[in-house]
């Protein structure tokens, strides 16, 4: 099975908060957990943001960050290209999505396209959620 793990998700591998719980076992169950190489950048200005917030110590950014580089390696990248970033305007536009959220459903809807029988979408974003299941429907009719 493969997990895409939008931002939202990714981070609550290294915050505690709630849901992180759920996500963790999302992942420990997945053969393969997919993303997009952008949400490196998002997942370490997240952390970022809530240590300037104070709601992360300085011994919680400098442990997120460690185990997110540690841990970047054994996930699947998927890039952002020219025509990942047109799928994503198109997706944008017909699922009401932003920017950056519309990126990350492009990126699930190649990794659905790469003949794996399940492909989970996992994100905090309710919105974003609706829209990947959305668009797994669409695509799975003949």
């Amino acid at each position: 099975m493969t997990r895409y793990l939008g931002t939202s998700s990714l981070l609550k591998l290294y915050v505690d908060e709630p849901g992180s719980v759920e996500v963790l076992d999302r992942v420990e169950s997945a053969d393969v957990v997919a993303t997009l190489t952008l949400t490196y950048t998002e997942v370490r200005a997240a952390l970022a943001r809530r240590r300037r917030e104070r709601l992360l110590s300085p011994r919680g950014l400098a442990g997120g960050r460690r185990l997110l580089d540690t841990e970047w390696p054994a996930f699947i990248h998927l890039d952002v290209t020219p025509a990942l970033c047109a799928g994503a305007g198109d997706l944008a536009e017909r699922y009401r999505l932003r920017a950056y959220d519309s990126l990350h459903l492009a990126a699930y809807e190649i990794a659905l396209g790469a003949g794996v029988d399940q492909t989970f979408f996992s994100s905090a974003d309710l919105a974003l959620c609706r829209a990947a299941k959305a668009l797994a429907k669409a695509l799975s009719r003949p």
